[in-house]
């Protein structure tokens, strides 16, 4: 008959330990090794969420080479696993070597039964929270992908979503207003393959990035003769996305000469290239962005009011990064899963460490800087997990025991992910508990461990 008991398997090579473990976790089922090959087989056959293992194994029990093997192993077989590291061997030296290697908690002997009793029942606790966030994420391209391409479980976000895709299928123009690294041009790109305009070009040009005395060329080509170096007429990017959608990024920076030409074409519809002299008619949406203030800019007179009423006939803010609880975290493993498969297919996840300070950084640079510090982090991980030191996450006041605090790292992840079910649940007890895999009893003593009722 199958045990309901979650399994638990202690890698122990001492007889008389492995019956007082035995004894004390009677609410597991329990999976006794003496020695690496048969922890590795039943490890195999059981897969057991939480292992603890004691490193002394034989053939040699008085070192710690058995035992960092088989360490490896489990790692390497099952990275998802619980591994609790026991040994009285330089324990101080052990804890630094086990924790880099993977495993979960280290405990120095003699064991106290007690309180390895409750970091064995915080392991699977920790374990089950990560089974639950890894089903979700797998979910995430049906469950958390709006536009198309945007991923989020943010409801700021998702309005905002929603909002592009009211308006995508009207000739309106839209302006886009938020911080460098939210995620502008991807919205763009969403409202574009939104509307009936689809099957046109999507044309994007970042108008800070082009010098002021080619940008006119840019947007508006220019015939051949025209200028020195204009050996050949060329289309600019309002009519090659004739049909289509013209995303003017950055479109504040755009110098007040152009900003007349511009506004023309918004009311006639159509161009001049440079060196000219017939009109072309042109069908092309535009869609603006920029992360500058424009009231202040049209109160400097540095912006045309009129341009600013026909570029923004719909405003659309982006919340910050910052600001959408939980997609932090959401992102950050699908960038993981991205760059690991390209660059360091070793690297399976994030530590504890870097689940939290993830969800506590405040991006200033937004999606960019988190998609820029997870690709370096990938590249530089040594280990198949991710810390907050390879992020670069790490505050300075920092000591090398504070970041080996495993227990305070775990509060902190499991406080946030609480918070995070707790807000997409709408402060539902019993659909918080099924989204976080616990009973609702353990979520209330959580929710009054933590202080969390507010």
């Amino acid at each position: 008959m199958t045990s309901i008991h979650p399994k638990l398997l202690i890698v122990e090579d001492d007889p008389g330990l492995q019956a007082q473990l035995k004894w004390a976790y009677e609410d597991f089922d329990v999976l006794l090794a003496g020695d690496r090959q048969t922890a590795l087989t039943l490890l195999r056959a059981e897969e057991p969420p939480v292992v603890t293992l004691d490193l002394g194994l034989p053939p040699d029990p008085d070192g710690v080479s058995e035992g960092f093997a088989l360490l490896d192993e489990i790692m390497a077989l099952k990275p998802d696993t619980k591994v609790i590291v026991a040994s009285g061997h330089g324990a101080r030296e052990s804890a630094l070597r086990a924790i880099q290697r993977g495993a979960y908690d280290f405990y120095a002997k003699p064991v106290d039964i007690d309180a390895l009793g409750l970091i064995v029942r915080r392991a699977l606790h920790v374990y089950k929270l990560e089974l639950e966030n890894r089903l979700l994420a797998e979910r995430a391209p049906a469950d958390h992908r709006v536009l198309g391409r945007l991923l989020t479980a943010a409801p700021e976000m998702v309005k905002v979503a929603r909002t592009i895709e009211r308006v995508a299928n009207t000739n309106v123009s839209v302006m886009l207003l938020g911080a460098s690294g939210t995620g502008k041009e991807l919205l763009a790109r969403g409202l574009h393959e939104a509307s009936s305009r689809a099957k046109g070009a999507f044309v994007a040009i970042n108008c800070a990035a082009i010098p002021e005395n080619l940008l006119e060329s840019e947007l508006f080509g220019h015939e051949k003769g025209a200028f020195t170096g204009a050996v050949k007429m060329t289309e600019g990017k309002i009519e090659q996305a004739d049909g289509g959608t013209l995303f003017l990024d950055e479109v504040g920076d755009i110098p007040l000469q152009l900003q007349v030409k511009l506004l023309r074409f918004l009311q006639e519809r159509t161009i001049e290239r440079i060196g000219g002299r017939r009109s072309i008619e042109v069908d092309t949406r535009i869609v603006c962005a920029t992360h500058q203030n424009l009231d202040a800019m049209i109160a400097d007179g540095r912006f045309r009011e009129d341009l600013y009423y026909r570029l923004a006939e719909i405003v659309v803010r982006i919340p910050s990064l910052a600001e959408r609880a939980g997609d932090a975290v959401l992102l950050a493993r699908a960038f993981l899963t991205r760059f690991a498969a390209e660059m360091n297919p070793q690297v399976r996840g994030f530590g504890p460490d870097a689940l939290a300070a993830i969800d506590a950084w405040g991006w200033p640079g937004n999606v960019r800087e988190l998609e820029n510090r997870i690709k370096r982090a990938v590249i530089m991980a040594d280990g198949k997990l991710v810390t907050a030191a390879d992020l670069d996450l790490v505050e300075p006041g920092d000591t090398e025991e504070h970041s080996l605090n495993l227990k305070s790292a775990r509060e902190a992840t499991d406080k946030r992910m609480i918070r995070h079910a707790l807000a997409r649940s709408e402060g539902n007890i019993s659909n918080t508990a099924r989204l976080l895999g616990i009973s609702r009893p353990t979520l209330y003593d959580l929710i009054k461990q933590y202080d969390l009722q507010g």
